[in-house]
């Protein structure tokens, strides 16, 4: 006999009204807070209902944990096992049978359920539960079956959620007759006394944590239930509480990699008399159960995976709940009797939370949702229903990815190998690894690589820098079975929990790739080489140089940390970078060997002749490069480098430079005054400016530098003449005219002209060999007066005049009285006008 059914839950109000809308319309949305039953409850309910005819209905989940623990406490309702009337698929891991009608299934189960059968034939309904955290999965598994049901119009597709906003999904999933009816429950809350108890400023997210915990165990009943953002917090957390609690409490951690044994302990009751602490990731935020809860102590923060498009890389963040998580947790407190929640921030920091978190699909990377829309047939996501399309540029870039694999050809359809791809639950990358492992008889290398990245790190860091990046390392340990001896001349030691879940993984890849076969022994000698298929993008090049810094294919710069065993690998090929830029942190890869690198990416090197200004050797450089990407693999010197390359580099270097710092000589510089003197008369004349020096260049010196390579033949250059070739013929005589480069003075003196100021050319002369000189003289047809710098016999200024007769007449006599007994060889007459000039002094005894 089945155990009898708990009390009864709020949702069951509401069935039958569920039962109409889905038997009307075909489609619904229900809305049912935490408590509700709606996870337990609904799948039964539904199984009687005469539009089931005997088929399958499958309820999506958006965690495995979660989608275990739901089908469990399905199977118990019902006083069977898993794997009867209710099983599941997760995946790497299946307990269905032919006598199965509730299907729980996760991530991309469904996604790959509609590969093999687009109709879902067999299949009656369709339950999105939890739909409103929006897992990328659950958004496209919607999208997908909405348009499975175009042709199956008796696809029943039921939406559930907590806290999303139901009108939005009932529009989403409208069919001909307006949008979807929204069914809602009430939940079954009891009351919540919530306390704010924020850290010390100088107090750690565990040391904080672990404070509370012990305060809410003296001050309240029940077992407790704590959210940490992830399992660092967890062990840390774990840590300080060993030995500082009672001895009747237990401390179990959760979260979503856990063996199931040890998620079923943390999720059981606890033993009469004693009491426990469960630490949790947000996995235990829906959908499960913890037995026994009635006191939930939340952190605040949680980890999301948060894709960075220019990186082409995926990190976790920790971030602030959103306040509809915040109150989702509180909520565990009081499911089956009042509870207190404690909130490790000050009440007011609530008013900088977000409202709901970000669904997924705008931060992830969208490979495996492109692959699997391609597996579908479809390119443009466009073509389906969502609540948020995906961005156009990262799925273009999630595109691109695929193709650089081989999953899609030119027209940008799926190949037989992206359909193989598609088949494995992996990411994009890792499906792409695994087959070609195979494919080269590396099979268990391969798959023990693929799930060594799946998981979380085997390896512990002890030291400030880290655990060490070389993956080699890792697939060491899973051979020897978790013995991390080897380890500790590195400052780390294994995870031997993550080891064993790894080597599940990875003996599950095997059998579901290779037909029943198991993992067997490898060498590890192909590691970077298959690592490199998959992260194409992250070929990396060591940097000359003492530190272990390196340049990736993609143009972004990383770096190991001291010590580490890569440290002198010419090349990498890197999986998972951490940190920032400009310069990522290597946390894993294997070394990579050129002939590698030319076997696996060969038609990917582009061989260019490259022509470049070096600046060591203030030459032009020309070289044959052969490159991959952002790295040059091959190198050597060209002996006959094209000639307008060459002339083109010389030509950017100037330009570079600026024309301050171009090697005129004193005739060319005047020259280029004289030019700017008359365009600034006259704009006929040509522009020598800086900006059209520069952006004429190769018109007036280009011609000029054929054979030169370097600065000196640069300053060779006859200057000059190239820049005399601006000037037309017909201008080149007038130009001596209107601006020549010497005035005759009265004195017999040839002096030369300053143009250095366009607008006020000066003529510098000693005052006695202007005598005689009665108006001062013009250039430019009589349009511009000269400046008069008149010197002392010590050659200084005297008098700077455009007025050359008002000076005689004037100022010239304050001069004289204050020069004449100053320079008393030097002739200062009464009348200049008239006296002779001179560029002479008397003779002594005069």
């Amino acid at each position: 006999m089945p155990p009898p059914l708990p009390t009864r839950l709020p949702i069951e109000d509401v069935l039958d009204a569920l039962s109409a809308a889905l038997q009307s319309r075909g489609v619904a949305v229900l809305e049912a807070p935490p408590g509700a039953g709606k996870t337990t409850r609904v799948p039964l309910a539904l199984l009687p209902e005469p539009w089931m005819a005997g088929r399958r209905l499958v309820m999506l989940e958006p965690r495995r944990l979660a989608a275990r623990a739901a089908a469990h406490y399905l199977a118990r309702q019902l006083g069977e096992s898993v794997g009867g009337t209710v099983g599941y698929r997760v995946r790497g891991d299946t307990r269905v049978s032919k006598h199965t009608r509730i299907e729980v299934v996760t991530e991309g189960v469904l996604a790959r359920m509609l590969s093999a059968d687009a109709t879902l034939d067999g299949y009656a309904a369709v339950l999105f539960d939890e739909f409103h955290e929006r897992s990328l999965h659950a958004d496209l598994g919607l999208a997908l079956v909405l348009e499975t049901q175009q042709v199956r119009d008796d696809l029943r597709v039921l939406v559930m959620s907590a806290t999303l906003d139901g009108e939005a999904v009932a529009q989403l999933i409208a069919d001909a007759r307006g949008p979807a009816p929204v069914v809602r429950s009430s939940g079954r809350m009891f009351p919540i006394t919530t306390h704010h108890r924020a850290p010390r400023s100088d107090e750690r997210m565990e040391a904080a944590t672990s404070r509370v915990v012990r305060d809410a165990l003296a001050e309240c009943e029940g077992d407790v239930l704590v959210f940490l953002p992830g399992m660092g917090e967890q062990r840390r957390t774990a840590e300080r509480l060993t030995g500082s609690v009672p001895p009747t409490v237990d401390v179990y951690v959760l979260h979503g990699s856990m063996p199931l044994d040890e998620q079923e302990a943390a999720l059981a009751p606890a033993p009469a008399g004693r009491r426990k602490v469960v630490l949790s990731t947000s996995v235990a935020e829906t959908s499960l159960t913890v037995e026994g809860v009635r006191v939930v102590v939340d952190a605040g923060w949680s980890r999301i995976p948060r894709y960075d498009a220019v990186a082409g890389l995926t990190r976790l963040h920790t971030v602030r709940v959103s306040r509809a998580s915040a109150d989702q947790r509180r909520g565990r407190a009081g499911r089956t009797a009042p509870g207190v929640c404690y909130r490790l921030w000050d009440v007011h920091e609530e008013h900088g939370f977000l409202a709901a978190s970000r669904p997924e699909i705008i931060d992830a990377d969208l490979s495996s949702l492109a692959l699997e829309l391609a597996d579908a047939g479809i390119a443009d996501p466009a073509q389906l229903r969502w609540l948020d399309v995906p961005r156009p540029g990262p799925f273009l870039q999630a595109r691109q990815l695929l193709a650089q694999l081989g999953a899609l050809d030119a027209q940008g359809r799926i190949t037989p190998h992206g359909k193989r791809m598609a088949a494995l639950p992996l990411q994009p990358r890792l499906a792409h690894l695994v087959l070609h492992a195979q494919t080269r008889g590396q099979l268990p290398l391969g798959a023990a690589i693929a799930a060594l990245l799946e998981e979380r790190d085997v390896v512990r860091g002890e030291g400030v820098g880290g655990a060490p990046a070389d993956l080699r390392l890792r697939t060491e340990l899973l051979q020897r079975g978790g013995d991390g001896g080897a380890l500790s001349m590195y400052g780390a030691r294994a995870d031997r929990d993550a080891v064993r879940r790894v080597k599940e993984g990875a003996d599950d890849l095997v059998r579901r790739i290779d037909g029943g076969a198991r993992l067997q022994p490898w060498d590890d000698a192909e590691t970077g080489a298959l690592l490199a298929l998959a992260f194409p993008d992250r070929v990396a090049q060591r940097r000359a140089g003492a530190e272990p810094r390196y340049l990736l294919r993609n143009g972004s710069g990383a770096v190991l940390r001291k010590g580490d065993s890569l440290h002198d690998a010419p090349y990498l090929a890197v999986a998972e970078l951490e940190g920032q830029p400009p310069e990522y942190r290597i946390a894993r890869a294997a070394p990579l060997t050129l002939d590698e690198i030319r076997d696996d990416f060969g038609e990917q090197i582009a061989r260019e002749s490259v022509v470049v200004w070096d600046e060591r050797s203030r030459s032009v450089k020309a070289v044959e490069r052969s490159m991959l990407g952002a790295i040059t693999l091959e190198e050597k010197p060209q002996r006959e480098p094209d000639a307008e390359a060459v002339r083109s580099t010389l030509l950017e270097q100037l330009a570079r430079v600026g024309v301050s710092a171009w090697p005129w000589r004193e005739r060319a510089q005047r020259l280029r005054e004289r030019l700017a003197f008359a365009h600034a008369h006259d704009a006929a004349w040509p522009d020598v400016s800086d900006a059209a020096l520069v952006s004429s260049r190769g018109e007036w010196l280009g011609p000029f530098l054929d054979g030169a390579r370097t600065w000196a033949h640069l300053e060779q250059i006859d200057w000059h003449e190239a820049l005399a070739g601006l000037v037309p013929w017909h201008q080149r005589a007038a130009l001596d005219r209107l601006a020549p480069t010497h005035l005759d003075v009265p004195s017999g003196s040839r002096i030369a002209l300053d143009y250095s100021d366009p607008m006020a050319p000066v003529l510098a002369v000693k005052l006695q060999e202007v005598f005689g000189w009665t108006t001062t003289p013009m250039l430019f047809d009589g349009r511009v007066p000269v400046t008069l710098h008149l010197l002392s016999p010590a050659q200084r200024p005297v008098q700077v005049t455009r007025d050359l007769a008002g000076f005689w007449t004037s100022s010239y006599f304050e001069v004289r009285k204050e020069m004449r007994g100053r320079y008393p060889r030097h002739p200062w007459p009464d009348d200049p006008l008239t006296a002779e000039a001179t560029r002479r002094a008397k003779p002594r005894g005069t």
